[in-house]
């Protein structure tokens, strides 16, 4: 693979940065789109950043943002650790221009397993339906994360892809459990069923892959990508 550095305009969701970056972290930006991401490519050299953009000051930067990162070796599943998680933000007004995770896999060979219960004193949360409980890291005033705190939360699939952003939690029409409304990072929409998170936390973490969902020409409803038929009206679903 070439080493031969190349530069390139990286998006974060506050902002971008110009870097010279490798094939590799070519490849790993690249989600399939038009655009690269700086997210799922971790922590930069600072000097291989030329210049950023940063969204709230609406304004273009030399050199590099400041980058804040830790490295807390976090089991957060069963052969998923934690390696290090990180921002990038503006040295004028401090706002977030993008967050990264990095994962490991112990054994490249197994699937990850179930997700690590939390500490004893971070207590489960509770649904409001009854949907199996799910583990979650205490907010810092009551040890519950409400739903508005999960909206905007990163999503990774079972192999630790980051896959995009919670947009709404809610109930669809005639459906009985909680989903996930979900934005990808190609800009598509997806829904996620509760029971199919493993973990939520700084992050939320899915028990597999995340597909597209459908849209219902008919009503408009959004339905899960296996529906044949609208899940609402009944439409005939393409």
């Amino acid at each position: 693979m070439s080493t031969e550095f190349r530069l390139k305009k990286l998006r974060g969701s506050g902002g971008y940065v110009m870097a010279s970056v490798n094939d590799d972290q070519q490849r790993k930006g690249n989600l399939g789109g038009p655009d690269l991401f700086l997210a799922p490519i971790g922590r930069l050299d600072s000097e291989k950043i030329s210049k950023y953009y940063c969204n709230t000051c609406e304004k273009e930067y030399e050199g590099s943002p400041r980058i804040d990162y830790e490295s807390p070796n976090e089991v957060v599943a069963d052969n998923l650790v934690l390696l290090e998680k990180g921002q990038y933000l503006c040295t004028t007004c401090g706002s977030v221009l993008a967050e990264y995770r990095n994962f490991s896999k112990p054994d490249e060979k197994a699937d990850v397993g179930p997700a690590r219960p939390q500490a004893p004193q971070q207590p489960p949360y509770a649904a409001p339906t009854p949907e199996p409980q799910i583990p979650v890291q205490a907010a810092e005033t009551s040890g519950v994360k409400t739903f508005n705190s999960v909206i905007g939360l990163s999503v990774y699939d079972a192999e630790a892809r980051r896959v995009g952003v919670v947009k709404e939690i809610g109930i669809q029409p005639g459906q009985s459990g909680i989903i996930l409304a979900i934005t990808k990072t190609d800009g598509t929409a997806a829904v996620v069923k509760w029971e199919e998170i493993r973990k939520i936390g700084e992050i939320v973490l899915l028990g597999g892959e995340v597909s597209s969902d459908i849209r219902c020409a008919k009503c408009g409803n959004t339905n899960t990508p296996s529906s044949k038929f609208c899940e609402t009206c009944g439409n005939k679903l393409k």
